[in-house]
């Protein structure tokens, strides 16, 4: 069982009325970017607590988490109405293997996201390893509308940082967006469209794909991953395609 350590909220930044980041500070030791912990609050006796991803480097002074609200979960909307000063309770174990150590190599590395899913390929993008590791690495962010786009500020800038060796694919698929693909990530993968976006071709001789966000994304792409030939990465059994499920 993980111990709890003790932080107070820097900051609650609100994309909208149901996205936000909440930056912590607290003593953290010991994770690699992609990792995750639990978040919680006092419940009674116990702690009321559940995963979230780092979007933080190892390197930033603080923990960064981006979530939504779930209207009626126990946890999420008092996570939601902290402010800066509160206190709140961190995991001291951090778990996860969506880190680019547990990745095999290839010369091309596709991370794929939904929704809040973006979280641990940030804290990723912004640290060395995944640079130095990989030829090409190509971020796949899909949301259903514009407005969910989050951290495009810091998108941009790793753009520049890295034009060569850097793409970035936003995919809205409940309204037109100019530049962004409009299907869900399955279907622009079996219809060549993801492909043709990038210039480079998803394969098991070139390719690793890294998936996090919703179970049915994660089931659908995982599919479509196997009809090229591609299998799951197992550290006993090395694949193609890297998942992170909380649920």
């Amino acid at each position: 069982m993980a111990n709890w350590l003790e932080g107070k909220v820097v900051d609650n930044r609100r994309l909208n009325d149901y996205l936000t980041s909440l930056i912590i500070e607290v003593d953290l030791n010991g994770y690699e970017a992609g990792q995750f912990v639990r978040i919680g609050l006092p419940d009674g006796d116990d702690v009321l607590a559940r995963p979230y991803s780092l979007v933080n480097s190892p390197a930033e002074q603080h923990l960064e988490v981006y979530f939504n609200i779930v209207e009626e979960g126990p946890l999420s909307p008092r996570l939601f109405a902290l402010r800066s000063g509160d206190e709140v309770l961190v995991s001291d174990r951090p778990s996860g293997f969506l880190t680019i150590s547990e990745v095999p190599e290839a010369p091309h590395l596709w991370m794929v996201a939904t929704g809040t899913g973006i979280g641990p390929f940030l804290a990723i993008l912004k640290s060395d390893a995944v640079w130095q590791k990989f030829e090409k690495v190509i971020l796949c962010y899909s949301v259903s509308y514009a407005g969910e786009l989050a951290y495009t500020d810091l998108i941009a800038e790793i753009s520049e940082r890295y034009p060569g060796q850097f793409c970035f694919v936003p995919i809205v698929t409940r309204e037109k967006f100019s530049g962004a693909l409009g299907y869900r990530l399955p279907t622009v993968m079996r219809d060549g469209s993801l492909e043709q976006f990038t210039g480079l071709e998803i394969n098991e001789q070139n390719s690793h794909v890294m998936m996090c966000g919703s179970s049915d994304m994660i089931t659908d792409v995982s599919e479509a991953l196997v009809e090229r030939g591609m299998k799951k990465h197992r550290r006993r059994d090395p694949g193609h395609f890297t998942t992170e499920k909380y649920h």
